[in-house]
């Protein structure tokens, strides 16, 4: 699964934006759906506005499921905030 890290405010956990496309059951137009993760980042190497790759771990926390594999692509602007 593949997000955007929209808060690095924590240590070692990240909060990530994962956005999907489905279509709708009955009229078939495509929607946009998103989702926020908490997840695990050892290291604290990723930042906001960067791709980042999750994998499903044990439970972390209350609220952390997910892990940071590797950071996709960083971010180029470092002033743009992800809202």
């Amino acid at each position: 699964m593949t997000g955007t890290v929209v808060s690095d405010k924590m240590m070692k956990t990240r909060v990530v934006k994962v956005d999907s496309t489905l279509r709708h059951p009955q009229y078939g137009k495509l929607m946009k759906r998103s989702a926020r993760y908490k997840a695990h980042d050892e290291k604290n190497e990723s930042h906001v506005g960067d791709t980042v790759e999750l994998m499903s771990v044990r439970p972390l926390s209350k609220d952390k499921r997910w892990a940071i594999i590797r950071v996709v692509e960083k971010n180029k602007d470092k002033e743009a905030v992800v809202a």
